[in-house]
């Protein structure tokens, strides 16, 4: 499949069914995080990689997974991120969002389903996570296989136009 062939037909899948993800294909989509690229490749992303009932019950006080059996929560340590010297801005949220397109990309390569979560309680996380100061939970990506299918020409009528999107100087 070309690579614009997986980019449409990456979803956001809210329901998962209970086969469990094999280690090998986890392994696999966590390679890709890995060799993502960082800002001046300093390499400030963290995985928390949640599996376990116990850990999934921690995370639930944060956020909804929606029964996905794998999430991951992404963080970015400030005390490694690049920093931009002209106004201070460091690279945290885009590196992690980097990782987390690659994470993306690579579930549904594998056949998986995923879905990118903004909206969470971060205080819980780093209490119920016991994350140092430095760590900041950035996103969540819950990851399973997904009896939802994806609508691959929903970018026709959902997207804006090339046109309205580029513009050439």
């Amino acid at each position: 499949m070309s690579f614009l062939e997986l980019a449409k037909k990456r979803f956001s899948a809210r329901s998962y069914n209970s086969k469990e993800i094999p280690q090998e294909t986890l392994d696999i989509i966590l390679e890709a995080a890995r060799v993502a690229p960082t800002a001046a490749n300093k390499q400030p992303v963290r995985l928390l990689v949640v599996k376990s009932d116990e850990a999934r019950a921690k995370l639930a006080k944060a956020a909804n997974i929606y029964n996905a059996p794998v999430a991951i929560i992404v963080c970015a340590d400030t005390s490694l991120a690049w920093t931009r010297p002209f106004d201070g801005m460091q690279t945290t949220d885009i590196d992690a969002s980097i990782l987390t397109d690659h994470l993306m990309l690579a579930a549904t390569d594998q056949g998986l389903g995923s879905v990118w979560i903004c909206y969470f309680k971060p205080d819980v996380i780093r209490k119920e996570f016991d994350l140092p100061e430095n760590l900041i939970p950035i996103n969540i990506l819950a990851i399973g296989y997904t009896d939802e299918k994806p609508d691959t020409t929903r970018h026709d009528t959902k997207r804006i136009p090339k046109e309205e999107l580029v513009k050439y100087l």
